[in-house]
């Protein structure tokens, strides 16, 4: 029997979906009215059937919408035309929608609150009904008031009325309890709600080709309401997710007890008492969810939970908001949002700066972006979440920095600083095709050849690159104009070329290891990495459409990066090579007191000059005044040697004949320096290098101090480089010699005047250096 009225039910309501689907609007009030007429609780099994019939008509429009893609924008704004009217209606005539079970609850309260006590027979809903039957129930009760049984109600009831409130706030306490164990999965709800509205709106832009954002407002019955009226089903997915029902708030959480407790307090006239209790244990299950876990930081994971703690904890209340008349209101869900949001930076801010790992940092970005996105849809301000994200950008660059700064050094540290091989145009063009070099004497030489860079050359250029590419994944999903996000790549590009890059150069440079060869192809890998610096320009403005000559457009700084590395490479080509000519002006080993000079150049300075030699071959590769530079640089020392080690002052007696052997030196000097070692030196500028050297060996040579005393002072004299003082040290130590070693015999046989001669030069010498001095 029960089968067949079941069946008959099923029927009759199949018959009505129909007669719905089929006739016009204006008549559905009496076919919804039929169905409350018929059997107890028919009116449920025709609202599962309605939901049902709904669902499959969702369904087959979405099918219809995928299947239509070109369609499906015009598809969906018509249906929406249609919803919206439907939703006028049910407000208009009291019917029943099928956008959530909340709103079919409520409507079938409003009916139930229509009929007569007797009907219904339930405690529960004479007191849900108690507002409208409160007139109805004074007067009947007045009439019967005599009777013993009515004043034993009237005595009782003060104790139900107090029972029934512990018992609801019983159920409430069980609610509050219960609804942070669901706030983590109405949140990751939401949250996947909002990340695939924004993968949708994604796509329709790349589509349409318009780069306009969308900004979603969500709402709990599963839908998206956009700002420009659409309404969207957030199931998006594939194919074998198209038929999955989205779980909402209503389904992941029971708000029966928050309604059922707020009518109750509210028809025994003690609503106020409800609101403040319940506002007081949400403020403390607010700072509750907004402690984070210590270890928060070191996972993706750990930064999810908290944000889907949030987001549940702030949807819930967005639901109580709308669901309920008064429990909260808005401005306090907002005095809760901005107590949560500051605690939400001052919490970010100090796990962001522990991280060290740029990837797990821009996954915090782009939770950030999709935790904001998702509040937003409820209304809730989050500009300062988006200000924010400034912050987190620069930390994200903190650890590029430092990890690009890792990659630069093992980059260097590969490299065998000598030009590339190519053996075959594949190679060749392998090599221009990760860095733009373009030579046309290179590239018209036959295979094999060599590129005048080292291997670090193309590897730097292409890091460089990555890093534009790894700072613009965090510019994505920002909301920010084409210009904005130029300035963000330029800046991190010029961090990384001044700071990173630039620290990395300076050190390489300094490293014990590093020697002139090194330093001459450091020279000129960075004088090609130069060069690219406008290649690198070219390639960020590809990327954000931003032309370089836009007002604002910050520009590279990687020419001065690159300078300040060359100026100090060739400052170290210098030292080095002075300290090599050190070296081996260490294994001088003269005699100091020998009679006349070997006929040959000492061993030591030809081996110094033969490394000059070899050294200043390798130069060629180098900017013209940077190898000029080097040579006099290394002449000037060599000669300021040479000259320091006659003056020496521990040396104390010298002979003519070692005179004559110093002299053949600094001839072989003199004509290194005129062999134009490098080129570009006019006349003889690099022998002036040994100018000095040159007269006053001269002068003692000659032993010309006629000349000398005569013409000192005159812009003529022959020896005009001779300073007094240095040619009286050298005199004095000659003249001890003399005494000794009988050096000076050949003057007596002349005359013995002329010993007076050199005690007289000795004095006119002090004279002047007393004059000097004076």
């Amino acid at each position: 029997m029960a089968e067949n009225e079941t069946l008959e039910c099923i029927t009759e309501h199949e018959r009505i979906l129909q007669e719905i689907e089929s006739t016009d609007t204006a008549c559905v009030g009496p076919t919804l009215r039929s169905i409350y007429d018929d059997q107890p609780n028919a009116h449920k099994r025709f609202m599962e059937k309605l939901d049902a019939r709904i669902r499959n008509h969702d369904r087959e429009i979405e099918k219809m919408c995928n299947f239509h893609h070109q369609g499906f924008v015009d598809a969906i704004t018509e249906l929406l035309k249609v919803r919206a009217d439907a939703e006028k209606l049910m407000v208009r005539d009291i019917t029943v929608t099928a956008q959530t079970e909340e709103v079919i609850r409520c409507r079938i309260q409003q009916r139930n609150m229509a009929t007569t006590v007797e009907k219904l027979q339930l405690c529960i809903p004479v007191l849900l009904d108690v507002d409208t039957q409160l007139d109805w129930f004074c007067s009947v009760f007045c009439r019967v008031s005599q009777y013993r049984f009515c004043q034993i109600m009237a005595e009782n009831l003060p104790r139900l009325r107090e029972e029934i409130k512990e018992i609801s706030m019983s159920d409430l306490k069980d609610f509050l309890e219960s609804i942070r164990k669901h706030s983590d999965k109405v949140g990751e709800t939401a949250m996947r709600q909002a990340q695939q509205h924004r993968t949708f709106n994604s796509a329709v832009a790349k589509q349409s080709s318009i780069g306009h954002y969308t900004k979603p407002v969500y709402s709990l019955n599963g839908q998206t309401h956009t700002q420009n009226g659409l309404m969207i089903n957030d199931d998006t997915g594939d194919e074998e997710e198209a038929d999955e029902e989205i779980l909402t708030a209503q389904d992941l959480v029971d708000f029966s007890p928050v309604y059922r407790c707020l009518h109750i307090y509210t028809v025994l006239g003690d609503r106020e008492t409800f609101e403040n209790y319940y506002r007081k244990q949400r403020k403390k299950q607010a700072r509750l969810v907004l402690q984070p876990q210590a270890n928060m930081h070191e996972t993706v994971e750990g930064y999810r939970r908290y944000f889907n703690q949030i987001v549940g904890f702030f949807v819930v209340e967005d639901h109580i908001l709308h669901a309920t008349r008064g429990l909260v209101t808005r401005a306090f869900t907002d005095e809760l949002w901005n107590m949560a949001l500051s605690k939400i930076i001052a919490v970010l801010r100090t796990h962001s700066s522990y991280c060290d790992d740029p990837d797990l940092v821009l996954e915090l970005k782009n939770l950030i972006v999709i935790f904001a996105d998702t509040l937003q849809g409820y209304g809730f301000l989050v500009n300062r979440l988006f200000d924010l994200l400034f912050e987190v950008r620069d930390q994200y660059n903190e650890t590029l920095l430092k990890k690009w700064a890792l990659v630069f050094r093992w980059i260097f540290e590969l490299d065998n600083y000598s030009p590339i091989p190519v053996e075959t145009e594949e190679e060749y063009k392998l090599v221009v095709s990760r860095f733009p070099f373009h030579d046309a004497e290179i590239e018209k030489q036959d295979f094999p050849k060599k590129l005048p860079m080292s291997q670090s050359v193309p590897q730097i250029y292409t890091q460089v690159k990555e890093l534009i590419y790894a700072s613009l994944k965090f510019s994505e999903s920002l909301h920010r104009s084409s210009t904005e996000i130029d300035d963000m790549l330029r800046k991190s590009t010029n961090l990384l070329l001044t700071r990173t890059l630039s620290s990395c150069l300076q050190n390489l440079i300094k490293k014990p290891h590093i020697g002139l060869t090194e330093l001459v192809q450091i020279i000129i890998n960075t004088t090609h990495l130069e060069q690219a610096c406008k290649y690198l320009e070219e390639f960020i403005t590809n990327i954000t459409n931003v032309s370089p000559e836009t007002v604002h457009t910050t520009r590279l700084y990687g020419l001065a990066t690159f300078k300040d590395a060359r100026h100090a490479a060739e400052g170290e080509i210098y030292t080095k090579l002075n300290q090599k000519i050190d070296e081996f002006i260490q294994l001088a080993d003269y005699e100091w007191g020998m009679a006349e000079s070997d006929g040959r150049a000492s061993g030591y300075l030809m081996d110094l000059i033969n490394f000059l030699r070899s050294t200043f071959q390798v130069f060629t590769h180098l900017p013209g005044k940077v190898a000029q530079t080097a040579c006099m640089s290394a002449c000037k020392h060599l000669s300021t040697s040479l000259m320091q080690m006659l003056l020496d002052t521990e040396l104390k007696q010298i002979s003519m004949g070692a005179i004559q052997q110093f002299n053949l030196d600094v001839i072989q000097c003199e004509l290194f320096a005129s062999s134009e070692p490098v080129p570009g030196f006019q006349g003889d500028t690099l022998q002036l290098a040994f100018i000095d050297l040159r007269q006053l060996l001269d002068l003692f040579m000659v032993w010309d101090w006629s000349t000398y005393l005569a013409d000192y002072g005159q812009p003529t004299n022959k020896y005009l480089r001779v300073n007094p003082a240095t040619a009286l040290a050298l005199l004095e130590k000659m003249k001890d010699t003399s005494k000794k070693n009988n050096i000076f015999s050949q003057f007596r046989k002349n005359d013995r005047d002329k010993q007076k001669l050199i005690e007289t030069v000795v004095k006119q010498l002090r004279s002047l250096v007393n004059g000097m001095s004076s």
